[in-house]
């Protein structure tokens, strides 16, 4: 099982591979905000790892096993963006709510987390509620 690290990086080189067609280091360390050097380290690492392949100077390419994964964390952040937007998360908060704990959780809870999705999306009641909830919190913390 890939590292929280090698998890943003298969993410990355996913989705980049899906909006692009081709991953450059470049493009990753742009990506990831981090130095072209850390990028290069860790790309040989998932090399030897078997998730993708990697040759200097001629790009990489993600294994099936990488492809898969990468699609997994990819559905599992877009997965976790909508629940937070469900329960009334604000728009600011859910990227870094969704950065701290998505390496955080295991599959059975991201699973659970899916059905629930799934049951709050079918009975939009319960979604109404939570509004409701969450006003008459925000209005009792501003009587303080």
């Amino acid at each position: 099982m890939p590292t929280p690290s090698m998890e943003d990086y298969l993410e990355n080189i996913y989705q980049l591979i899906e909006q692009k067609g081709y991953a450059r280091v470049s493009d990753i360390a742009e990506a990831l905000k981090v130095h072209p050097s850390s990028v290069t380290k860790m790309v040989q690492k998932l090399d030897e790892n078997k998730y993708l392949v990697y040759e200097k100077y001629r790009g990489l390419v993600l294994t099936t096993k990488g492809k898969k994964i990468g699609k997994r964390l990819v559905d599992r952040h877009y997965l976790l963006e909508n629940f937070l937007r469900l329960i009334g998360v604000s728009e600011e908060l859910i990227y870094q709510d969704v950065e701290g704990i998505e390496h955080h959780l295991s599959w059975e809870s991201i699973t659970c987390i899916e059905n629930l999705v799934k049951v709050l999306e079918k009975n939009s009641q319960l979604i109404q509620e939570l509004k409701v909830m969450k006003e008459a919190e925000e209005e009792d913390i501003h009587s303080l």
